[in-house]
């Protein structure tokens, strides 16, 4: 008797605590949960004639793009490559997968602002033994944009600059110089 009072007093915890942590993280997202988002992705790549591993030689460092993007980066959390590092790029991005060719990051919460769930995937992709395809997705959600004008505006800056950006690593791979940047 006393052993399933226990397993159902345990189970009652169980049960209180669980619904408890749930109500605590809707009340925590409320403030930043989008009502409807309406997600949009992009997919930007660009061949390059040096092999894979070259390319990520080059670029694969989880702050190495930001040269590409004229913008600084530092780890400021974790260690570089590694699940769960924090760079300052983009105000702070978590590494949240990888690959011997590839990384994947998201832009996490940021507290009194919508959630846009932005996340990241950057890969260099072998084509052949000497050539690859530098590969740069992106998936977030525009819903808190003003308008559909607004939002095709908003994806085509960012097709615009990251596609720059890859015309800028394909250059310097295959010529080893830097071009200048985009005006």
């Amino acid at each position: 008797m006393r052993s399933e009072f226990c397993r159902t007093a345990f189970g009652c915890v169980l049960t209180i605590a669980g619904a408890a942590g749930v109500a605590n993280a809707q009340t925590a997202s409320r403030g930043s949960a989008v009502a409807s988002p309406t997600y949009v992705s992009l997919h930007l790549e660009v061949t390059v004639n040096k092999p894979a591993a070259d390319v990520w030689k080059q670029f694969g460092g989880y702050c190495s793009v930001a040269a590409w993007m004229k913008t600084p980066c530092t780890i400021t959390s974790g260690k570089d490559g590694e699940l769960g590092a924090v760079r300052t790029l983009g105000g702070g991005e978590v590494l949240v997968g990888r690959t011997p060719l590839s990384y994947t990051y998201t832009q996490p919460v940021k507290d009194g602002q919508p959630y846009n769930l932005y996340h990241g995937n950057f890969e260099a992709r072998p084509i052949t033994a000497t050539t690859s395809k530098i590969i740069y997705e992106f998936v977030w959600d525009n819903s808190m944009l003003a308008d559909d004008a607004a939002r095709e505006a908003d994806k085509a800056q960012r097709s615009r600059n990251f596609t720059q950006r890859l015309e800028r690593m394909k250059v310097f791979l295959e010529t080893g110089t830097t071009p200048p940047a985009a005006q």
